[in-house]
């Protein structure tokens, strides 16, 4: 049992790790969406945005409910939206490092 959840995890984030995919669960955290509404928020080939969401469908990430012909895409577990949040968020905290490191460069050159 003890492997299992790291095996999700790391199956799980794996699905996660394409710019498009990341692009895609963004928009629909807005809500749900069909792929021409995706492809064209995202000004992308439709069949990019298939390949991805059925990356992200195979790993229970997206979910897609039948509306007519189309199919409307949305976050299978809006904890989805937490996670990008917390991304952005360790995404801040190293610009900020990244620029107080550049700036603590800058000021030893200034005094040399």
């Amino acid at each position: 049992m003890g492997g299992e959840l790291q095996q999700f995890k790391a199956d799980f984030l794996k699905a996660l790790a394409h710019p498009l995919r990341i692009h895609i669960l963004e928009l629909l955290s807005e809500g749900e969406k069909s792929v021409q509404e995706i492809q064209e928020a995202l000004n992308k080939e439709g069949s990019a945005i298939s390949q991805q969401l059925s990356v992200l469908r195979a790993k229970n990430i997206v979910v897609g409910t039948k509306d007519g012909k189309r199919v409307l895409y949305s976050l299978r577990d809006p904890m989805i939206l937490d996670l990008l949040i917390v991304t952005k968020k360790i995404f801040n905290n190293h610009l900020i490092d990244t620029i107080s490191m550049l700036e603590e460069l800058e000021d030893a050159d200034s005094e040399s």
